[in-house]
């Protein structure tokens, strides 16, 4: 079965400084129907104005992936870590027992613009933690790249849940495709671009979400660059 979401309907938040999509419930926006799928628990879809940015405040066990599509993300944590994450990185932070950061857009003339990505934990408690690296274009160029998993590799940053996400890139005749268990769920994500999902057309924003599935295909993409979960039920 697979189910599309549309952009249009992802709450939205304006806050001057902050725009926001939310794919699932999130702050003051709230549907019963969309609280989050499997263990995937927030996709928002962030642009921030230049000069501004999210100052400190704290999580607690829960895996965060940051994925930034332009600009930079200025990050500060009580770890120690300053780092600043460019297009092209995928940044986790573990929140275990607790941790607080900011994220800043310090460019005088350019917004940020990323992904905030929530991911359930399988433990609690632990020892908070970071980890950033670089995926090249060509690891996402007409396939999946793995990028975050619970095992570390050279472009994949280790979460600690029961979860999988891939990033891709597409255009014209790419294509791939990706086997399925039908206990899990799986959740594909449009960053931007056109792109079809097991024959069924997404634009930039739209979800598609599948269960009891064997398998997805990507293909027909037009400038796409897309997220894949593979989810624990």
């Amino acid at each position: 079965m697979l189910t599309l979401r549309k952009s249009n309907e992802r709450g939205y938040a304006d806050h001057g400084w902050l725009k926001s999509f939310h794919s699932f419930s999130f702050a003051n926006y709230f549907d019963p129907a969309h609280m989050g799928f499997g263990n995937l628990r927030v996709i928002n879809e962030d642009r921030i104005a230049p000069e501004t940015g999210f100052g400190t405040h704290g999580h607690r066990d829960m895996e965060i992936i940051s994925y930034v599509l332009s600009g930079n993300l200025a990050h500060q944590d009580s770890m120690g870590n300053v780092k600043g994450i460019p297009p092209g990185d995928v940044q986790r932070m573990s929140a275990g027992g607790g941790v607080r950061h900011s994220e800043f857009n310090h460019a005088k003339g350019e917004q940020t613009h990323f992904l905030q990505i929530w991911i359930e934990p399988n433990v609690t408690g632990i020892d908070p933690g970071y980890e950033q690296k670089t995926v090249p274009e060509s690891a996402k160029r007409g396939q999946l790249a793995l990028v975050a998993a619970p095992e570390a590799a050279e472009h994949t940053v280790k979460i600690h849940a029961d979860a999988r996400m891939y990033a891709g890139l597409f255009h014209g005749a790419e294509a791939a495709s990706l086997p399925l268990s039908p206990e899990r769920k799986a959740y594909v994500f449009l960053v931007r671009g056109t792109l079809q999902v097991n024959g069924q057309q997404l634009n930039a924003g739209d979800a598609a979400m599948l269960q009891s599935e064997p398998s997805l295909a990507l293909a027909n993409g037009q400038d796409a660059e897309v997220l894949v979960f593979d989810l624990a039920p």
